[in-house]
Parts: structure tokens; C-alpha cells; sequence
């Protein structure tokens, strides 16, 4: 008999709610449990686990190590998928191992390469994936020279923080002084170059930005799977050009995104996106982890995150390539249930089978009253990708980002 698979998701996006979903839904019909913690109590990654526990805060990475793995330990857990605090993990993964737990995670290498734009750009550069002009900024002085000559060169500046995860902090300068332009319909990135500069005069700390011309679409992130022996089992690119989403085989982005996953030592799941800078691509980002939209992939008949377990369990999936293409879609929000309290229970035949800590108490959500609705389960939106033959589709300037 096949032994049921435990894996671990701590602090992750909520989207990543379809990633558990793909990993029971498995082709190999094995049996999954999935033990998920978070921050937020109204996660709906708590909601989908099997199992779950909220994490305590103010913890080290150091610290988190060892939270991370008593809570293999006592779990019982075969495949840890980590996110938060990623680099302290992988820098022992021998400790995890002992333990029997597998990382689903690339190397410390990879991941100190990636932690930094500026690093990541130099590095693959050095390998001949081409990289847009960017400027490392940390005063108002070195802003305003940066945007300048992109100016003069005819490009739009933009700026993001040197570290990061998604859009967060990413702006695009405008000359356009402040006004009720800016303050109607859905709020945007544009702002003003003089407010920045204002804001940045006035700051008491100094800022790590990467100065950069906006890239145009289409936006291409390719999906990899990379195994330990640094060799790619999968490559599929999705495309995003305004509304539409799609899928691509074209070389122009799996040739580059295959050279950094297997050059870096990538393994397992990544993502590496890539924008048009004038008529070639160039990198954009590169995410040592699972996208939040890794779960589309089964539009092409894929299930990239159990392929990502196979491998980490030693079960070589072998080369991935998809059976066909889906057609063209977009992303709508959908609802996802809620436990019914704040604090996270077990599902009480999970608790059982692993003989784990006693259940957390059903404690009222310290959160201000709601309206009832006619279910006790409470209910957040989470994207989900649909046909755009037949999508609702949300309003064109609302942000796509999930909350961790």
C-alpha cells in the first residue's frame, strides 16, 4: 500500500489555495495531506489545509528555522513548500533531511543570487541572457540622474525596490504635476517625479531602488521545474497582455528561462518573467518559488505542483511537456469558504491520523461584528482563471496581487 503524502505550506499567497487543490487532485490518486500555516487567521490557505497552525510572529530567521522544523517533526511532514523567511531554510536543508523531510525549494546559491535584482541582473547577464538598463538608487540626487537619461533616451522611467516579491513598491515616474487628475477613477502607479523627490529629501532613511525604462507586453513568466540534478523537466510560458492570458512554447522565452533555471541551480518550482524592451525580451524578475498562478498550467492538462512532490520524494516525473495548449482566458475572483472562527482548527480525522497536538480552541474572531449571511462559513475572493469566452471579468484598473 502507498503511504499518504504530507506537505507543508507556511506563510503563502492566497492563491496557492489551487496548488493544494492540483496536489488532491493528483494523477498518480495518491493521497495528500496538507498541513498549512500562516499569519492571518482568515487565511483561506488555513481554511483549505488539512491541518493548521497559526505562526507566531517576531520570530528571527534563525528562530523560524526551528519553528520550522519542530513543525516537520511533529508533523510528520515528506515535503515542506517554504516561502517566508526561504533563504534560512535552504541554508539547512541537511537538518530537514535528517528529519525526513524534503525541500521543495532551490539551493542557497540561487536563492542569495535572486534575493537581489541588482545581483540577479549582473549574474545572468554574465551568461548572456539579456537584462534592461537599470540604475541602483539609494538618494533624491541619484533618482533624478537616472530618470533623466532614461528620459533623454526616450524611455519612461519606472522604480521597484533592489528586494522584493511582485509589484509591491513599483511606480512609474510621471512629469505630470499632482492634481484631481491623479485622484480620479482606479488609483494607479504613476507618480509624480517632484513629490518623489520631496518624499525622499524629506525621509530620515535611505532607499534601495533599481531605476529602470517600463518594459512593454507582452509579459511572459515561464513556469519551471528544474530537478537537484539542475536539469529541466518543464518549461511552459504564460502570456499577459492587458486582460488576455495565454500560453507560449516559443524559444524567444523558454531558451532564456532554461539557461538561468538549470545555470542557477533552480531547482524545483521557479518562475522567471520576462517584458519586450523595444523588440527583444529581457528579464524582468526571477522568483525562487511558485507563482500564484502556477495552478493555470492545467488548462494545458498539466499538474505542475504534483510533478514538483514526485521530484522532491525521488520520483522522477520525467520531461513534462504539455499535451496541448489552452486557448486564451482571463483572471476573475471567485469565493473561497473561511473556517467559521478566527483561530484554526484540524479537521479532527487529520488530528487523529497523526496523533498531533490537541485541537486549537473554537475562540470567537476578535474582528468587528458582520452582517449574518445564511452559511457559517465566512468567504474571501481568490483569482481563478476562466475562458474569456464566458468571464465576468473585474474592473480594468484593479490590482491582480493576492495577500499573503
Amino acid at each position: 500500500m502507498v503511504s499518504r503524502v504530507r506537505v507543508w505550506l507556511n506563510r503563502t499567497y492566497a492563491e496557492n489555495v489551487f496548488f493544494m487543490d492540483q496536489l488532491r487532485r493528483n494523477p498518480s490518486d495518491r493521497a495528500v495531506d496538507i498541513h498549512a500555516t500562516h499569519g492571518d487567521a482568515d487565511s483561506p490557505v488555513l481554511a483549505a489545509a488539512d491541518t493548521a497552525d497559526l505562526e507566531p510572529e517576531g520570530l528571527s530567521p534563525a528562530a523560524y528555522v526551528e519553528y520550522a522544523l519542530d513543525q516537520c517533526q511533529r508533523r510528520a511532514i515528506d515535503v515542506f513548500v517554504p516561502r517566508l523567511h526561504q533563504a534560512a531554510i535552504v541554508a539547512h536543508r541537511a537538518d530537514f533531511r535528517a528529519i525526513g523531510t524534503a525541500l521543495l525549494a532551490p539551493t542557497p546559491q540561487a536563492v542569495a543570487v535572486f534575493e537581489d535584482k541588482v545581483i540577479a541582473y549582473e549574474a545572468v547577464q554574465a551568461i548572456g541572457v539579456p537584462v534592461p538598463p537599470w540604475y541602483r538608487v539609494r538618494t533624491a540626487s541619484e533618482l533624478v540622474a537616472a530618470v533623466e537619461e532614461l528620459e533623454e533616451a526616450g524611455h519612461r522611467a519606472c522604480f521597484k525596490p533592489a528586494s522584493g516579491a511582485g509589484g509591491v513598491g513599483f511606480r512609474v515616474i510621471t512629469r505630470t504635476p499632482f492634481s484631481l487628475v491623479h485622484l480620479s477613477g482606479f488609483p494607479t502607479p504613476y507618480v509624480p517625479l517632484d513629490m518623489v523627490v520631496d518624499a525622499l529629501e524629506r525621509a530620515e532613511e535611505s532607499v534601495d531602488w533599481l531605476v529602470m525604462p517600463r518594459l512593454e507586453q507582452p509579459e511572459v513568466s515561464v513556469d519551471c521545474l528544474t530537478g537537484p540534478d539542475n536539469h529541466l523537466r518543464m518549461a511552459i510560458g504564460r502570456t499577459k497582455n492587458g486582460r488576455r492570458r495565454g500560453f507560449t512554447l516559443h524559444e524567444q522565452w523558454l531558451e532564456p528561462a532554461r539557461r538561468i533555471a538549470e545555470g542557477f541551480g533552480l531547482h524545483y518550482l521557479s518562475n522567471i518573467q520576462f517584458r519586450m524592451f523595444g523588440d527583444r525580451p529581457v528579464l524582468m524578475d526571477v522568483n525562487t518559488r511558485p507563482a500564484g498562478g502556477l495552478h493555470q498550467l492545467s488548462l494545458c492538462g498539466v499538474n505542475a505542483p504534483w510533478a514538483a512532490v514526485q521530484l522532491a520524494l525521488g520520483e522522477d516525473p520525467g520531461r513534462i511537456d504539455p499535451p496541448f495548449l489552452g486557448q486564451d482566458y482571463t483572471v476573475v475572483s471567485g469565493p473561497r469558504q473561511l473556517r467559521p472562527v478566527s483561530l484554526p482548527h484540524q479537521r479532527a480525522e487529520a488530528a487523529a491520523d497523526t496523533a498531533a497536538e490537541p485541537l486549537l480552541p473554537a475562540v470567537p474572531s476578535p474582528a468587528e461584528p458582520v452582517e449574518p449571511v445564511a452559511s457559517v462559513e465566512r468567504v474571501t475572493s481568490v483569482a481563478s482563471a476562466t475562458s474569456v469566452e464566458s468571464a465576468q471579468v473585474t474592473p480594468a484598473g484593479a490590482a491582480e496581487a493576492l495577500p499573503f
